[in-house]
């Protein structure tokens, strides 16, 4: 991978309204379904839904610092999902719809820090959970998972843009 080119990790309800929005975003490179967070190694979408491995629905967004940086894609995180949910996402109720920022250093967790502070002085109740990757791998979630939008020619159910900053 060239030097310009950085991952994030975030976690907003299903992993496919998360990479929809993202894919179609400027610098953005790909964007990959997957899980982190739990303790069972190589988890698969069958176990992670009986809520009881700790993972998350995640994507990696892997993006080109030279054209987008690391607070404009935290800040389209917090527009196309409801970080003031606290049971899961939209229709989707579980542990593993939580939303989660998973930060590689302290500039990111500093820069998600200070985001959540601006929504809450807006009035936002923010349920979004700092995690860091120190330990936590990302697994890349089944084939079927990836570009479920693009291939089945429809719009997320349970996403949407909105701008709030």
């Amino acid at each position: 991978m060239s030097e310009n080119i950085k991952s994030a990790y975030f976690a907003g309800g299903c992993f496919w309204g998360v990479e929809y929005y993202f894919e179609k975003h400027n610098g953005v490179k790909a964007a990959i379904s997957g899980y982190m967070g739990g303790e069972m190694p190589n988890p698969n979408y069958r176990s992670i839904c009986t809520g009881t491995t700790g993972h998350l629905e995640v994507v990696r967004v892997d993006y080109d610092c030279s054209i987008v940086d690391y607070e404009s894609l935290t800040k389209l995180f917090f527009e196309i999902h409801d970080f003031t949910q606290t049971n899961g996402q939209g229709p989707d109720i579980g542990s593993q719809y939580l939303s989660a920022i998973f930060y590689d250093n302290e500039d990111e967790k500093n820069i998600s820090k200070n985001l959540i502070t601006t929504l809450t002085q807006k009035g936002y109740e923010v349920a979004t959970k700092l995690i860091s990757t120190l330990n936590t791998p990302f697994f890349e979630a089944e084939d079927y998972h990836q570009d479920y939008y693009e291939k089945e020619q429809k719009v997320p159910y349970c996403h949407k843009r909105r701008e709030i900053f």
